[in-house]
């Protein structure tokens, strides 16, 4: 967040200052100009910034880490954003750590990747129940079975078509 602010402070004064020796230069050129470009080209630096978070990140991602699913962001303060909306959430699952539990026949235990822009990155395990289309997130207190299974008050009911359990249940 703080390289962005940067670049975007960096981006309004570089402008500025080429318009002001472009005034040097042309002298009947008005004096608002400066302004209005170095706000312009922050805006456009910031604009540029969040739609390509999106891009940067996925593509760092690690071999065997997929992204299930994105989450895209309208808002009527940024009305272009109605007819491009742009990524600001996605979930991606790690297919290459998954576990099978051999007491339960069909389940998936496996890492997901919740990223959010302007927030910390989430690691949740999870189990999936890859033919009841139904995920169990291992978090803290939940208490298994002898066997590793999953008490049933900790499955949710996702559906098999769900995103993120048909990318967990596709063999990596």
């Amino acid at each position: 967040m703080l390289f962005e602010l940067i670049a975007v402070i960096v981006a309004g004064v570089a402008a500025g200052g080429v318009v002001m020796i472009v005034r040097r230069i042309i002298p009947a050129l008005p004096r608002w100009l400066v302004p209005v470009v170095a706000g312009a080209a922050m805006l456009a630096v910031s604009i540029s910034l969040e739609y390509s978070w999106f891009a940067r990140n996925s593509a760092a991602l690690p071999e065997g880490v997929k992204v299930a699913t994105v989450h895209e962001n309208k808002a009527f303060w940024r009305p272009w954003t109605y007819a491009f909306p742009y990524v600001d959430r996605f979930i991606a699952v790690s297919q290459t750590g998954a576990l099978e539990n051999e007491a339960a026949e069909g389940q998936k235990m496996t890492s997901l990747y919740i990223f959010g822009r302007w927030t910390p990155t989430r690691r949740i395990r999870a189990v999936f129940d890859c033919e009841s289309g139904r995920r169990a997130d291992l978090l803290p207190g939940l208490v298994l079975g002898e066997d590793g299974s999953v008490p049933d008050s900790a499955w949710i009911d996702t559906g098999r078509d769900d995103p993120v359990t048909r990318t967990a249940c596709a063999e990596a």
